[in-house]
């Protein structure tokens, strides 16, 4: 398995090998063995796993976890294809307000790790995308906020050749320099001590 560190600190994309005969494939998008290769220590012990489908066009996010308690997140596409987003808008961070996304697909599998505390963003490029989640920690409304991903100032990479379908929450959640001047974006340093907690009881 091939990875890569992204340009937000502590993020990652994964690429497994696919196995592929006259039956169809196999792969695996989690390997414990690159995991640990690429970040010094296995994945966070699973507390949720999430499946979505979407229509082309659709963009999800940019979705953030109060810290605490905070989330990390494992991402992988099983259909379709997709843009998938990672920004950092951990404050006091080396790479705060910076973005990188890989394209996940039902051809190589590749996956994100997402660390405690980052935004987390895709774009559906083909109808009936699915998109498949190891979360860190369960889904509590409350303490899950929204960012525009439309906003100017990072200027994700979303497609123009169809109009981008948002739910009303995303449209109406406000841009990163807003939050952060009120005080709502996660800390750094609390999120790396987050992190390391969830390997390292």
């Amino acid at each position: 398995m091939k990875f890569r560190e992204l340009a937000v600190s502590g993020a990652y994309a994964f690429n497994p090998p696919v196995f592929e005969d006259d039956r169809g494939l196999f792969t695996s998008p989690y390997q414990e063995p690159a995991f640990v290769e690429a970040l010094g220590h296995p994945l966070f012990p699973v507390a949720q796993s999430n499946h979505s489908r979407s229509r082309r066009g659709t963009v999800r996010g940019i979705h953030y976890t109060v810290t605490p308690p905070g989330v990390a997140k494992y991402v992988y596409c099983a259909r379709g294809r997709a843009i998938d987003i990672v920004v950092d808008i951990r404050v006091g961070s080396p790479t705060f307000g910076r973005w990188d996304s890989s394209v996940l697909d039902q051809e190589t599998f590749g996956a994100m790790y997402f660390p405690v505390g980052v935004g987390h963003a895709f774009i559906a490029l083909e109808d009936d995308t699915v998109m498949s989640y190891m979360l860190s920690g369960s889904y509590e409304a409350q303490h899950e906020l929204s960012l525009s991903p439309l906003d100017p100032a990072l200027g994700l990479p979303i497609p123009t050749d169809v109009a981008p379908l948002l739910s009303a929450r995303d449209t109406a959640a406000p841009l990163l320099a807003q939050v952060r001047a009120e005080g709502g974006l996660p800390e750094y340093d609390k999120c790396r001590r987050i992190e390391a907690a969830l390997w390292r009881p």
